[in-house]
């Protein structure tokens, strides 16, 4: 090994790193949108040519082992004589493998954000750090005087790596890549709380284990926030009635308590998923804030217009009237959709359930049209 690691190779090696650093910083400029244009490819070709969207993933996966790796090595070098990257070209390698991870990422949030939720804010703090990744004055500020928030802007770096390539590489469904990627967020986030060591005292040792598992339960409670970064809810339908034949909402009915006692009602969705993966799913019927039912509901991955699962609610209260949700949720308590309609005895107030399938999300722009492949058709219904 030492004949293999001289001083000269080292330093050689060192050297071309950094001629190679001076040669891409003026074309940096080009890698968010290029990171960008791959994940947007990642998330439309999953489903069509597994392999495309696997390796689009497993790039982003091999930057980061590098990432993760550098400073290990680095250290290693050091206490063995050998010279090191310097300061700079180390913090340029980490600040377009960071922006490499926002850019990629921000479509899959982009996509399987429920707007109109809390998991909104979740999607505006990923675009806010994609803007601060390519602010050279602000990233390097940061990097340089507050140590603590740049590894906690790292650690969510990992978390979205975890979050949105393990469905894509290894068919994980929504809760294990969840679970996954707390479990590496928390190791990767310890560098910014090693301070509480500097005593090696019994309180430091606690200390550093209970911001750990802080840490984990403020994101395992704060997950509803957090898309379902390989699920999405591409449309959704309330009606009376349902053509099995079809697959398909029918009908239409003003929601008075009188009507959907005598015929029900049917809470029609389309999920997508990436093809291979199965998921289970629940419509949570809400009553004025209330919980009431709960239907689960398995789907499987692959359909471009997307999954297509109902429920059909028979049992009311006896006083049905006012405001209704279903809740469209994960396994895991993250959030795909939810549908809102009013019962009323005023049938001018009351919602219409008119079997319409409405787009959700970013649906209705319809982009996976553009790329050809055969869809695989597969439906699942319940009743409560």
């Amino acid at each position: 090994m030492g004949t293999l690691l001289t001083q000269a190779r080292i330093a050689k090696l060192q050297s071309f790193v950094e001629r190679l650093v001076i040669r891409l910083k003026p074309w940096t400029w080009l890698w968010p949108p290029l990171a960008f244009a791959a994940g947007l490819g990642s998330f439309f070709l999953v489903d069509r040519q597994q392999w495309l969207g696997a390796v689009l993933a497993l790039g982003l996966v091999f930057a980061w082992l590098l990432l993760l790796s550098e400073s290990l090595v680095g250290r290693w070098l050091a206490n063995r004589g050998y010279p090191t990257l310097p300061k700079g070209v180390a913090a340029f390698i980490a600040q377009m493998i960071h922006q490499e991870t926002l850019f990629f990422t921000l479509p899959f949030i982009l996509i399987t954000t429920v707007w109109n939720s809390g998991q909104s804010l979740f999607a505006l703090l990923v675009v806010a750090m994609a803007v601060l990744s390519i602010i050279d004055p602000i990233y390097f500020k940061i990097a340089d005087r507050w140590r603590s928030l740049y590894f906690l802007f790292h650690a969510l770096c990992v978390f979205l790596v975890v979050l949105v390539t393990l469905p894509i590489m290894l068919h994980l469904t929504t809760g294990q890549s969840l679970l996954l990627a707390i479990a590496t967020t928390v190791v990767v986030a310890l560098p910014s709380f090693w301070h509480l060591l500097k005593q090696r005292s019994f309180s430091g040792w606690f200390s550093l284990l209970a911001m750990m598992l802080l840490l984990a339960g403020l994101a395992w409670f704060g997950r509803v926030w957090v898309p379902p970064a390989s699920l999405w809810m591409t449309g959704s339908a309330l009606s009376p009635a349902l053509n099995i034949q079809q697959r398909a909402p029918s009908g239409s009915s003003a929601l008075t308590p009188q009507a959907i006692k005598e015929d029900g009602l049917y809470a029609y969705t389309a999920i997508r998923a990436p093809r291979g993966l199965s998921e289970t799913i629940s419509h949570v019927w809400h009553h004025n804030g209330e919980p009431l039912d709960v239907v689960d509901l398995d789907i499987n991955g692959g359909r471009e217009e997307g999954y297509r699962a109902w429920s059909h609610k028979l049992n009311f209260p006896d006083d049905p009237s006012g405001q209704w949700r279903v809740d469209i949720m994960t396994d895991s308590g993250q959030r795909l959709g939810l549908i809102r309609f009013t019962v009323s005895e005023d049938a001018e107030k009351a919602t219409i359930a008119d079997s319409q399938i409405r787009p959700a999300g970013l649906s209705r722009l319809n982009l996976q049209r553009f790329i050809a492949g055969r869809d695989r058709d597969a439906d699942q219904n319940d009743e409560e």
